[in-house]
């Protein structure tokens, strides 16, 4: 059906159907006041500003990955971690 519209429309429709009330005393001609406001309110296109970005390749030289490879510390194993025996959790 219908989505469900964000709070600061549906209280500025609420808000116009109010203004409109006041503003004519004839009930036809809030009827008609209040359709063309929800036609120019709901069939409008949400416009939403959307750039879209291309991912930038850098492409380094094969010197620097030479020197990267030769600068890089060799990887240890892991450390076992300490347990402390006197430590007792809460119970």
């Amino acid at each position: 059906m219908f989505k469900k519209l964000p709070n600061s429309t549906r209280k500025f429709i609420r808000l116009e159907k109010a203004r409109i009330r006041r503003q004519f005393l004839d009930y036809k001609n809030q009827k008609e006041a209040i359709e063309n406001m929800y036609k120019k309110v709901l069939n409008q296109p949400i416009v939403r500003k959307v750039e879209e970005i291309e991912p930038v390749k850098l492409e380094k030289k094969p010197q620097e990955q030479q020197n990267k490879k030769t600068t890089q510390k060799p990887k240890t194993k892991n450390k076992k971690q300490k347990v402390h025996k006197n430590k007792k959790g809460k119970k």
